[in-house]
């Protein structure tokens, strides 16, 4: 199944007074900033982290990149024959069955593609080290887009004077705020279309300088994806943005942190997965929101209960726990909630269970079945080891019973399993549950079952 990632949840309010109140939050940009020109008018919403650690805010940003005066020549004709080159960083199945990342690079000339590639690798393995991207690993395809820009680099680093022409049009000093990286999203999107799928996009920028942003709402501007997440390639920091930014549009998780200026919601229940106005005796009564982990002590610190301020609120409504990644990037772990709501997110985009082999042509009695299970590909996580967050159970059965003997295998054939050429036709199944503790929900769990069934022949014949 194929899922778009969905907008950010903001607690019931609209994103106009979300952004309107964000924004008055945030800090006036120093008077030596040159704030980004309109671009062509269009302005979205963009969370950016002023601090490494530190709690974002919201700004107002334009879509399309502002004009500039670099006047450096184009990429040779070299450096356009490798433009929009796509590479296989991490591919694990097919697209209709993987939640699809593209990491396109900006600030990269055509000699420079090779730590594009690189510097594409190392996020992503900053990201995936944190829990429960490292044990699901295997249920994302990602894909690299090579940009070559006509020079290296990208423009507001050093400085907020310098400006560089590069194919993304990326740069710090975003409407004026240092540590806020915006790139042209029309561009983003081209460059990222030449992807087989893009369900989550990432723009690697060429600097050492902390700094990146996370743009959401996309959908509503037209774009075929919700978030785009920009970073800086070399600062160590720099990878958690995007590891927080996938919370909001893969686990639509609500950030955790809060303003003054918000004050008290008077609202209803929000939407929010991570949000509630409830305390932790309303939760467990009314047996909502996160009530199965009341209690519990949490990866993030503490234990799981009702922590008042969420969702930009201070007061009158409450998150999970007292810290989480969704609350400030000093803390690299999701909590509980937020954990299960991520499992979730991945499981709408991916399967539990893939198989090259198809299930809409009868096979032979002797036709080997290969399949591949959660956590096949993590290196958190090795079949019968019991590590990593991946718990999945294989079961096979012929015509509705099951082969107990075959439990657990990955390749099978239909004979294998006491399927015999007895003229008549017969169903074999392979169902992969998820049983992880990380998942309480039984919605969740439901998500994370898939079921194959292949109709085999009885005519003996072996399959090729």
């Amino acid at each position: 199944m194929r899922i778009r990632p969905h907008a950010r949840r903001t607690a019931g309010v609209t994103a106009g007074l979300a952004l309107a109140a964000l924004l008055a939050a945030t800090a006036a940009a120093p008077a030596t900033a040159a704030p980004a020109g309109p671009g062509d008018g269009r302005r979205v919403a963009a969370e950016y982290f002023p601090d490494p650690g530190g709690a974002g805010r919201i700004a107002e940003v334009p879509a399309a990149a502002p004009a500039r005066s670099a006047t450096a020549a184009p990429p040779s004709a070299a450096g356009a024959a490798a433009d929009g080159t796509v590479g296989e960083q991490a591919v694990t199945g097919p697209t209709d069955d993987r939640l699809d990342v593209v990491i396109v690079g900006d600030g990269y000339t055509a000699g420079q593609q090779d730590d594009f590639h690189a510097d594409a690798a190392a996020k992503w393995a900053d990201i995936t080290a944190l829990e429960p991207y490292r044990s699901y690993q295997d249920l994302f395809n990602v894909w690299t887009v090579d940009a070559v820009s006509a020079e290296s680099g990208i423009s507001g680093d050093p400085g907020a004077g310098t400006v560089r022409n590069t194919a993304l049009g990326s740069g710090f000093w975003c409407s004026g705020i240092e540590r806020l990286i915006c790139a042209d999203i029309d561009k983003v999107a081209a460059y990222a279309a030449k992807a087989p799928a893009a369900d989550l996009v990432v723009v690697i920028a060429n600097s050492t300088k902390y700094g990146g942003a996370g743009y959401s709402g996309l959908q509503a501007e037209g774009y075929p994806f919700n978030g785009v997440s920009t970073l800086s390639s070399d600062h160590p920091a720099s990878g958690m943005i995007a590891a927080h930014e996938i919370g909001h549009s893969v686990g639509l998780l609500d950030d955790e942190y809060t303003y003054d200026e918000y004050g008290t919601w008077t609202g209803g229940e929000p939407g929010g997965i991570n949000s509630t106005t409830y305390t932790s005796g309303q939760l467990a009564e009314k047996q909502t929101k996160w009530y199965r982990w009341l209690g519990q002590p949490d990866p993030a610190g503490g234990t799981v209960g009702t922590y008042e301020g969420s969702a930009y609120y201070p007061f009158g409504l409450y998150r999970p726990t007292e810290s989480s990644l969704m609350r400030e990037l000093s803390n690299t772990e999701f909590n509980l909630p937020g954990r299960e709501a991520m499992i979730a997110g991945f499981y709408r985009a991916g399967k539990a269970l893939t198989s090259t082999v198809g299930t809409s042509t009868a096979l032979a009695p002797g036709h080997r079945i290969t399949v591949r299970t959660t956590g096949a590909a993590s290196p958190a996580h090795r079949p019968g080891t019991g590590t990593g967050l991946a718990r999945t159970e294989l079961r096979w059965y012929v015509d509705g019973v099951e082969r107990t003997a075959a439990r657990g295998r990955t390749a099978v054939t239909p004979a294998s399993l006491g399927v015999r050429p007895d003229g008549r036709g017969h169903r074999v199944t392979a169902r992969a549950v998820d049983r992880t503790d990380a998942i309480r929900d039984p919605a969740v769990r439901a998500l994370a079952t898939t079921s194959l069934t292949w109709e085999v022949r009885a005519s003996g014949h072996r399959g090729q």
